[in-house]
């Protein structure tokens, strides 16, 4: 059967937001429907990594984990489900778009050179993240948003510096990445616990996780920094905050550099929608 595939985002390409793995997810699973294969969410992921790592999580919603496996081939290397979305449908996510074009160093050029060249990488693989990985699994179990802050800013901290560790070395934040984490940094001093979390994937866009409970501890004080950034989902609500913590310095820097948020929060899989991209005759449908 030929195929016409097309595919568009709704968020940036190639800048460090799993642009890869939504894609190749929504591809997997469409030709998946197409064909009618009856595979499990997991032996699907195994194709989906092929195209892009990060793919192999998107297949199934919630909490999802990507699994080594044991053989040296990496063949039984798959993404589990450690919770589906229900468990903690109260997480969110703001993510701060501080560059939304192409990073200098592709992810998987990227990567390449780091497990060539990085002297903390192996120890990276053998130690650090199997301890990260079992930590961040009981922290969603258990819903303890304490431990999976720390576990989250830990990680991302060791992975940006392996990428440092890598010769030449590579360097994805930028300047308003560092002043996203130090806004972070300053939310939760000043509420005296742990109210938001920053990761950064391969790129310099800051992720900063919260509970929506904290709505207005973490992002009003962000909003007011940032109020004609576009994105946000409930203006006037956010405009009704009040700032529990003034960024001042940090703030304007902001300001400067973000100009798109994208609000969002634990979700499904792929879904199947009455919405297609390619017309009858195989023509791309404008959108």
């Amino acid at each position: 059967m030929p195929l016409r595939i097309v595919s568009e985002n709704n968020f940036p390409t190639a800048a460090g937001l799993a642009s890869s793995a939504a894609g190749f997810a929504a591809l997997v699973r469409a030709i998946a429907d197409l064909y009618q294969l009856r595979d499990a969410p997991e032996q699907l992921s195994l194709i989906a990594r092929q195209g892009s790592g990060s793919a192999c999580r998107s297949l199934q919603g919630g909490y999802v984990a990507w699994r080594m496996g044991e053989k040296e081939d990496g063949s039984d290397s798959l993404a589990e489900q450690v919770a589906e979305a229900s468990h903690w449908p109260e997480m969110r996510a703001l993510i701060l778009v501080v560059s939304a074009g192409r990073k200098l160093v592709p992810s998987t050029a990227g990567m390449q050179l780091t497990v060539k060249t990085s002297q903390l990488f192996k120890q990276r693989v053998a130690e650090v993240v199997p301890k990260h990985m079992q930590d961040m699994e009981d922290a969603i179990r258990t819903k303890d948003f304490e431990k999976f802050a720390e576990v989250t800013m830990r990680d991302s901290n060791s992975f940006h510096a392996t990428c440092l560790d890598t010769y030449p070395p590579i360097m994805y934040l930028n300047e308003y990445s560092k002043a996203a984490i130090r806004a972070v940094q300053m939310i939760n001093e000043g509420a005296g616990k742990t109210l938001a979390a920053y990761t950064f994937d391969a790129g310099a866009n800051p992720v900063i996780y919260y509970l929506e409970e904290n709505s207005e501890a973490v992002v009003g004080s962000i909003f007011h920094s940032i109020p004609g950034a576009a994105g946000w989902k409930d203006r006037e609500a956010f405009q009704a905050m009040k700032a529990h913590v003034a960024l001042e310095d940090i703030g304007l820097m902001l300001a400067e550099g973000v100009k798109r948020v994208i609000m969002t929060g634990v979700g499904e899989g792929p879904t199947k929608t009455d919405q297609f991209l390619v017309a009858e005759d195989g023509s791309p449908v404008a959108t």
